[in-house]
Order: C-alpha cells, then structure tokens, then sequence
C-alpha cells in the first residue's frame, strides 16, 4: 500500500507544480482583467500597428474584448 501511496503522493506534488506554473500565466490574468488592459494601453502607446504589423495579417485586437 505504500508504494501507491508514494505514487499518488508523486502525482499531487506534479499536478500542484503544474498548477502553480499556470496560474501566473492564465488564471491571474483572468481574474485581474482591468489591471492588464491599463497595462497594454502603456505598453502600446506610441505604437503604430500598420508600421509594425506584417502585410497580409490581421490587425492587432485587444485580447481582453469579450465578444
């Protein structure tokens, strides 16, 4: 029974690692929508996306607009 156990003990600690890596990159950004907007309008002010973007692409869209 222990060796299940020390298994099981293995698979928590990885999927809880795993969990913790994501939530930094998902789940924080989500959860913090109004925060991330302000800090693309910094990010992308001054830019021009016709200058930037490749011919033949979409153009740039706000990743937070909820359709």
């Amino acid at each position: 029974m222990a060796f299940y156990s020390r298994g099981v003990l293995i698979f928590a600690g990885f999927v809880a690692v795993v969990g913790a890596a994501f939530y930094p990159i998902y789940f924080r950004p989500l959860a913090h929508l109004e925060e991330y907007k302000k800090e693309q309008l910094i990010n992308r002010a001054g830019v021009v996306q016709e200058d930037v973007q490749p011919t033949g692409l979409k153009v740039w869209s706000d990743p937070f607009d909820r359709k």
